[in-house]
């Protein structure tokens, strides 16, 4: 039944409400399942399978909240209201929710099925009532309601999709950010039922309308006020030592844990996690770092490029060799290069090295770089993380490894940190086939690293001859690594021989695939 509006200006301005209510629910919805997927990328890794589960289940779930809307067209108005309330109060909650499922309770995964579902079905119930609600303002053809509501809704659509990486992460961060949009949710479907269709509610439907805004507001802003605290005890809970620095970059999630002193020991444990993969701690960190540059620097050593290693780590064991010119370092995290730089402890660890006058910091993705790089390198050391998601993956493809020949100078060397031969063989083994496949020839090798395992390395040179696995003959007083441990370096055990696997590519990205099967039990 059409609503009788006498003013022709009167009418417009209610079917312009309801389309705009259209436009920011299309907007707060997908801002949720932006949420989520973001949310499981940092948590779990694979950002693919984690757009892939929440996106699919969440159109499928608003199939059928379409359908399970057709009983309350009778009421439309009162219905969209309360979807809208309870849609703003569990999508509002929902990062809060999931990533406490994550920390405490090990259920992540299905926490997130069924979140995604249940926003979906409340999603999916929003477009037939709000076409019920534009057909009783004034009635039209179907066609032209449905071309009216479906424009409002993905220009919103748009609107949410830029809204969350450019102003909601940045500003609010995950957790706050969901709660803002939860509460523009509520108000934007209260609001237009409380004005426009306000005659359609009893009192007592008005009442109890206004009584649930001010509880879901409450719960919503009782989150706001305490998220800080949540989320700080929530972390703690993922990391055995103190948390003492942790901030969610444009890129990653990074978190510096310090043990506490113990009786008997001189000194702490510190450790960097990025997105929780552990990326050094300084009890052995030194063994990794030995082991990584001074095979590389046997030859000429005067200019070298570090691709990742923003920890400065890296750097400092290059510096110890006094001819060294310059060092490049490429790395995408500005906040990983800050944190190196300011932090006492780890300022001390990498010895300064990223303040020193002869290296420069580039804050750019390493692969882009390289497309148009000019300079010449004599060493290349690829330090970059491991290639357990989508990002990284492309970091150990022929692809890759083939930018890279055209920035070595003659007789330089490429090493390049490769994983656990031991407990991930087919990555590791897929990496050293990616980089002769690129047109090196390949030296691999391992060594133990506590906080790691068996961690393994490929040294590699242009063309048909393989180069020397031995430290420079100018190489620095060193912890572990010695003559005889880099020979030993070179053989792998019977259990651990090479693997015959396919090279990974762009297209291809094989070693995402082993490296996701083989670290899932650890």
């Amino acid at each position: 039944m059409t609503v009788d509006v006498p003013a022709r200006p009167r009418w417009r301005a209610a079917r312009a409400a309801v389309l705009l209510a259209v436009f920011v629910c299309a907007a707060c919805g997908l801002v949720y399942e932006l949420a989520l997927v973001a949310l499981g990328s940092y948590l779990i890794g694979d950002a693919v399978g984690q757009a892939s589960i929440v996106l699919g289940v969440m159109v499928f779930a608003m199939g059928v909240g379409a359908l399970v809307a057709k009983p309350l067209q009778s009421r439309a108005a009162p219905a969209f209201a309360v979807i809208e309330l309870t849609l703003a109060l569990l999508g509002g909650l929902s990062v809060l929710g999931l990533y406490a499922a994550f920390a405490w309770l090990d259920l992540y995964g299905p926490a997130l099925v069924g979140t995604a579902f249940v926003l979906g079905l409340l999603i999916g119930a929003e477009i037939p009532l709000l076409m019920v609600m534009l057909q009783r303002i004034r009635e039209q053809s179907a066609g032209s309601a449905v071309a009216d509501l479906f424009a409002a809704d993905y220009v919103g659509a748009l609107l949410g999709g830029l809204a969350f990486p450019f102003l909601l992460m940045p500003v609010f961060g995950q957790l706050k950010g969901a709660l803002v949009v939860g509460a523009v949710n509520a108000v934007a479907g209260v609001a237009l039922v409380l004005t426009v269709f306000r005659d359609e509610l009893g009192r007592r439907a008005r009442v109890g309308l206004c009584a649930g805004s001010v509880v879901v507001g409450l719960l919503l802003g009782y989150a706001w006020v305490t998220a800080g605290d949540f989320e700080v005890t929530a972390r703690q809970q993922l990391y055995r030592d103190p948390v003492v620095h942790a901030e969610r970059s444009r890129y990653q999630e990074i978190v510096l844990t310090r043990s506490v002193r113990e009786v008997g020991h001189a000194d702490t444990d510190l450790r960097l996690f990025l997105n929780g993969d552990l990326q050094f701690s300084s009890v052995d960190e030194y063994r990794y770092h030995e082991a990584l540059v001074h095979p590389a620097m046997r030859g000429p050593h005067g200019d070298v490029l570090v691709l990742g290693a923003g920890d400065g780590l890296a750097a400092r064991e290059i510096l110890k060799y006094p001819d060294v010119r310059s060092v490049t370092l490429v790395d995408l995290d500005p906040a990983v290069v800050s944190l190196a730089r300011s932090e006492p402890q780890l300022r001390d660890l990498n010895h300064r090295s990223l303040t020193d006058p002869r290296v420069r910091v580039l804050n750019l993705d390493a692969f882009g770089w390289l497309r148009t790089a000019t300079q010449r390198f004599d060493v290349v050391i690829a330090d970059l993380p491991d290639p357990d998601e989508t990002a990284t993956a492309k970091l150990y493809t022929v692809e890759f490894y083939s930018l890279i020949r055209p920035v070595l100078a003659p007789g330089g060397r490429l090493v390049v940190q490769s994983g656990s031969p031991y407990f991930a063989p087919r990555s590791y083994w897929s990496i050293e086939r990616s980089v002769r496949e690129a047109g090196f020839t390949t030296v691999p090798y391992h060594v133990d690293v506590p906080s790691f395992g068996d961690w393994g390395f490929v040294l590699a040179a242009p063309g048909g001859t393989a180069p020397e696995l031995a430290l420079p003959a100018d190489a620095p007083p060193l912890r572990f690594l010695t003559p005889a441990v880099l020979a030993a370096a070179g053989t792998f055990p019977a259990d651990r021989g090479r693997v015959d696997v396919p090279a990974s590519t762009i297209l291809q990205p094989r070693v995402l695939e082993y490296a996701r099967e083989e670290w899932r039990g650890y």
